[in-house]
């Protein structure tokens, strides 16, 4: 009688003991796969911002190099702080300093063509006014002094836009001029642009402008002036005032031309500014020197340029 049930005792233990396993069983597995199911969630999400990573971050970081655009962060913001994030953040800082560095060295390689090609160039334009002088002085004839005049003209505009690309690409204005009269240097300026017959300069003051930067201002505003005549109607006059100003003195420029958006405003004026190197690279297909130039003579000559003022053209 005590055999059958020892033995019903020790089935029931036994029992006991395999309900308990696979509960526990059931237990580790439920948990497995609650952790299998967040390391491919944390996977997925890894994997996706590896993706963002190249499609959308370092194409935005390399557009940015060349214009302004905003780098998007973390796609998925529940990286942040991580390693994982700091990693990808390792990756966007070498990539930057890499297009940074290969950026510099295609700037220094364009300049230094440039530079040599202008400076080729602004000889050829120079031999060439010699020769223009010599032929005025030969001829008395009204007719051909004339023709010789506008030859005269067009070349003076060749040699600007040459000195204007050397300027910015390092050289110097390459003319030591003695101190002159602000109104002679804005008539200087303006006998170096197509449009010479727009322009009109309705004030004037008695001030001079120092020897070193007679060349580099009659440079800027030959630059403004030809700006302000090419974006503005044949018909219209570009009026120049002379002011004085508390420490110096002010050459308004004001044209009816199509003007520019806030957004071409603000681009204008960082570049004006003078505070950062000027890009080659960043100037536009056509690329526009103008506004480029004048801000390598500011930060070489210490005046300043402005677009911000409101024009009575509207």
């Amino acid at each position: 009688m005590h055999i059958p049930a020892v033995a019903f005792w020790c089935l029931v233990i036994a029992a006991l003991a395999v309900v308990v396993l696979l509960i526990r069983q059931w237990q580790i597995t439920v948990r497995l796969r609650k952790e299998a199911a967040v390391l491919a969630c944390a996977a997925d999400v890894r994997d996706r911002e590896v993706r963002y990573l190249a499609d959308v971050r370092l194409p935005a970081l390399l557009d940015s190099m060349f214009q302004p655009v905003a780098v998007p962060g973390l796609a998925d913001e529940r990286l942040a702080d991580t390693e994982f994030a700091k990693s990808l953040q390792k990756v966007m800082d070498r990539f930057t300093a890499a297009v940074e560095q290969t950026q510099s060295r295609v700037d220094h390689s364009a300049k230094a063509a440039l530079k040599a090609s202008m400076r080729a160039l602004q000889a050829l334009a120079n031999e060439q006014q010699v020769a223009i002088s010599e032929m005025q002085e030969r001829h008395d004839n009204p007719e051909v002094l004339q023709d010789l005049l506008e030859i005269d003209h067009t070349n003076a505009q060749f040699g600007r836009r040459a000195q204007a690309i050397a300027v910015l690409c390092g050289s110097w204005p390459g003319r030591q001029r003695s101190a002159s009269d602000l109104t002679d240097i804005v008539r200087g300026a303006t006998s170096r642009i197509r449009d010479y017959r727009r322009v009109r300069v309705y004030a004037q003051i008695d001030m001079a402008v120092v020897s070193r930067a007679v060349e580099p201002v009659v440079l800027a505003v030959a630059e403004l002036l030809d700006n302000a005549a090419r974006h503005s109607q044949p018909n219209t006059m570009v009026e120049v005032n002379l002011q004085p100003a508390h420490n110096g003195a002010c050459i308004v420029i004001d044209d009816a031309g199509v003007g520019m958006d806030s957004q071409e405003v603000e681009q204008a004026t960082r570049m004006l500014s003078g505070e950062q190197p000027v890009d080659v690279a960043r100037l536009g297909d056509p690329p526009q020197f103008g506004f480029a130039v004048i801000s390598a003579l500011c930060r070489r000559y210490g005046f300043r340029v402005s677009v911000d003022t409101r024009s009575p053209y509207g």
